[in-house]
C-alpha cells in the first residue's frame, strides 16, 4: 500500500498523461516517509460511459481515490494528502482551463484485519 487509482472519464484520454501524473504521484507518496516504496502503486480505469451534471455539455472527471493500509493518524496523513491533491490540480490545470473538468479525491483506509497482501517487491527497497 497506497494504491493511488484514478477513475477517468474515456473524453479526456489524449490530453490527461496519466504515466506523467503517476510519476509525480508515486515520488510525492514514497518521499512522504509514512508509506513503503515497494508497495506503492498507480492505475487508471478508463470509464466509456457516464453522465454528468445535465449531460449537455462534454463533461469530464477524473476522481482518484488512495487506498491505504490501516493505522497512519490524521495529523500525518492530512498535510501528505494536501500536498497530493495540489500535485493533481496542478497536473491537470491546462485541461482544466480548456474544458469542463472536476477532480476529486478521496482516502479509502482498509480493515485493519482483513486485508491480505504479499509483495516480494519490499525486498528491493529495504
Amino acid at each position: 500500500m497506497p494504491h493511488f487509482i484514478a477513475e477517468c472519464t474515456e473524453n479526456i484520454r489524449q490530453q490527461a498523461d496519466l504515466p506523467g501524473l503517476f510519476a509525480k504521484v508515486n515520488q510525492h507518496l514514497a518521499s512522504s516517509g509514512i508509506f513503503p516504496a515497494g508497495g506503492i502503486r498507480s492505475r487508471a480505469h478508463w470509464i466509456d460511459t457516464w453522465l454528468m451534471a445535465d449531460g449537455k455539455h462534454d463533461f469530464s472527471f477524473v476522481h482518484m481515490t488512495l487506498k491505504i493500509g490501516h493505522g497512519r493518524a490524521l495529523e500525518e496523513l492530512q498535510p501528505v494528502m494536501t500536498a497530493l491533491f495540489e500535485i493533481v490540480k496542478t497536473h491537470f490545470a491546462p485541461l482544466s482551463a480548456s474544458r469542463y473538468l472536476a477532480l476529486s479525491l478521496a482516502v479509502e483506509e482498509l480493515h485493519p484485519v482483513l486485508n491480505f497482501k504479499q509483495n516480494n517487491a519490499h525486498a528491493l527497497y529495504r
